[in-house]
């Protein structure tokens, strides 16, 4: 058996504004559905309703995103600057040079999103920063200290 790809799913309130979260970070709209189906061009609605269920992409990463179902979401609010503690779904990016982990950080505290730890190189050879999504997902955004 040959694994071609693997998907997460994320356990979100609001699909726009999940969509619009990773979009501000580089992420582009891969598909949107409701009840009627996918609707056209990504939007965020039509006249079935609200999206319930969306992709985000960047290269060959992907991200689908379902409102209120297919896991959970995250309920514990870090308590101090550092706290990673999230009954969250965690997930590592990879970027593609330590000078983009930087840039997207950047980007992150501009946007007053929630960053629980800054960027720190690793014993084991990686930089990263980890983000909390709005709905308590946490991202490890990381990069070889050799890019």
């Amino acid at each position: 058996m040959a694994i071609q790809g693997v998907t997460p799913i994320l356990n979100v309130t609001d699909v726009p504004q999940s969509l619009a979260w990773f979009e501000s970070l580089g992420w582009k709209r891969g598909f949107t559905w409701n009840d009627g189906g996918m609707i056209e061009g990504a939007g965020d609605r039509n006249p079935r309703g609200e999206a319930q269920f969306a992709s985000v992409c960047s290269d060959e990463a992907q991200i689908f995103l379902c409102r209120n179902g297919q896991g959970s979401r995250g309920t514990i609010m870090p308590r101090w600057p550092g706290d990673d503690a999230t009954d969250g779904v965690w997930m590592s990016w990879w970027v593609d040079s330590v000078d983009a982990l930087d840039e997207l950080h950047t980007r992150a505290i501009s946007l007053r999103y929630l960053v629980t730890m800054p960027p720190t190189n690793k014993p084991w050879g990686v930089r990263e920063f980890h983000l909390r999504h709005t709905d308590g997902h946490m991202f490890r955004i990381s990069s070889g200290l050799d890019r």
